[in-house]
């Protein structure tokens, strides 16, 4: 049995399929249990591919506890104000780490936009229609799925608009 036979499905890689949408997994040995701060970065440089072309997905909670979730470039950060702003929400904070798991599934570092506990109103960085593919989670850590940044939007219902801080 291939090393991709043996690959077990995440949720993401499950509705990606039942969607018909083509994917790649990318995995990365070693890296399931490591989440330090620049984990994206250091996939990107292992897998060796452009950091730019890597989206990271971050979990945001408006004043009325609604959820919206958005995708940025592994090496940016998100500006809170254009995200809320596009979010049609008066302000966004950063979900705590802590409450993640219970309101996506997934774990620090294993979130992506897909195969969440339910859909919510997601935000992806303009950039990403700067490439033919972007990579994202996997669903967990250390998996990572390559696919069309247009598919993933229309897939998700998703806007591309900028949300990362400036320089």
């Amino acid at each position: 049995m291939g090393k991709r036979e043996a690959q077990v499905k995440t949720n993401a890689m499950r509705e990606l399929d039942q969607a018909h949408i083509s994917y790649t997994v990318q995995t990365v040995e070693g890296e399931e249990e490591d989440i330090s701060r620049g984990l994206g970065l250091r996939l990107a440089e292992i897998m060796g591919v452009d950091p730019a072309s890597q989206f990271k997905t971050l979990v945001c909670v408006s004043p009325t506890r609604d959820h919206v979730v958005c995708c940025i470039p592994v090496a940016s950060e998100l500006d809170l104000k254009k995200a809320a702003h596009a979010a049609g929400e008066k302000s966004l904070e950063l979900m705590p780490i802590k409450q993640l798991e219970a309101v996506t599934g997934y774990v620090r570092g294993g979130c992506t936009p897909i195969g969440m506990k339910k859909r919510f109103p997601t935000l992806i960085d303009e950039t990403a229609q700067l490439f033919d593919t972007i990579g994202i989670s996997g669903g967990k850590r250390g998996v990572g799925l390559v696919l069309d940044p247009e598919e993933l939007a229309s897939f998700l219902d998703a806007q591309f608009v900028d949300i990362v801080r400036e320089g």
